[in-house]
């Protein structure tokens, strides 16, 4: 029996009034991807590199301030401003929505993250290094990327991989997203958070709990923003990168009023 493949457009979105900053994402994400520990020298090198990472911005005035997190990684955007700049075609989208890395094609120009205007991917400047004991800690579903190598967030792709396969071999059934839900394929930094704040879906499953919102920021662009029904917006919208990962927090579109901004 030939399992029946049902196409896929992964999603994120995020939910900003539900993050508290805790950081669990980032540190499931780099024990499941195999990250290098960033060091306190890293940082002041600017050389460490997270696939996630947690920005805070601060609200108010003191001593009422309030803090905002807000959890960056790939958005794995439709329109990538780093696909068309890899002279070898070591980045490009796959047929389920996903901006993917082939790690042997990289020759590491960095073309891709100069054009990223997300910050969010990084160069390895040097071989990786764990201590002696966390090397048995290492998952080997996931290459550990040598020095001169381009790499970034993969939404875990290892982990939807691995739940298809077990799908197809085990329950031999539709390769449905339903089906696919009763599998561990979320990602780490999604299956780590402890508030829910992430979540990760079918774009393509009128079910999930994700379609909502990328049908409402995709009917209503930038421009519109102000006819949304929900809270979605994508970061940088104004781009037009379109990306898959969408955020949840009220935005003003109109921002800029008098006594606000740049001269006021």
């Amino acid at each position: 029996m030939v399992t029946q493949r049902v196409d896929h457009k992964w999603g994120m979105v995020i939910d900003l009034d539900r993050c508290t900053g805790c950081q669990a994402c980032v540190v499931a994400c780099q024990s499941e991807n195999n990250l290098p520990i960033n060091t306190k020298d890293l940082f002041l090198q600017r050389r460490a590199y997270e696939w996630i990472r947690i920005e805070r911005y601060w609200e108010g005035e003191f001593p009422d301030v309030k803090a905002r997190f807000i959890p960056i990684l790939c958005q794995h955007c439709e329109n990538a401003p780093c696909e068309p700049v890899c002279p070898v075609f070591a980045t490009y989208h796959n047929d389920e929505g996903l901006n993917v890395q082939v790690y042997n094609r990289c020759v590491g120009t960095r073309y891709c993250a100069n054009n990223c205007p997300y910050q969010v991917r990084f160069f390895n400047y040097w071989e990786p290094v764990w201590p002696e004991r966390l090397r048995n800690h290492l998952n080997p579903d996931v290459t550990v990327r040598s020095r001169g190598i381009m790499e970034k967030c993969t939404f875990c792709i290892q982990r939807i991989r691995r739940a298809e396969v077990t799908v197809e071999r085990r329950e031999r059934s539709n390769l449905d997203y339903a089906t696919m839900k009763k599998r561990n394929f979320l990602p780490a930094c999604v299956s780590a958070c402890p508030t829910n704040a992430l979540n990760f879906a079918d774009q393509a499953d009128d079910s999930g709990p994700v379609k909502e919102y990328f049908d409402d920021v995709n009917e209503h662009p930038h421009g519109e923003a102000h006819d949304r029904k929900t809270r979605g917006y994508r970061l940088l919208e104004e781009m037009g990168t379109k990306p898959n990962v969408i955020y949840l927090k009220k935005v003003d579109p109109f921002p800029l009023r008098k006594g606000v901004g740049h001269g006021s």
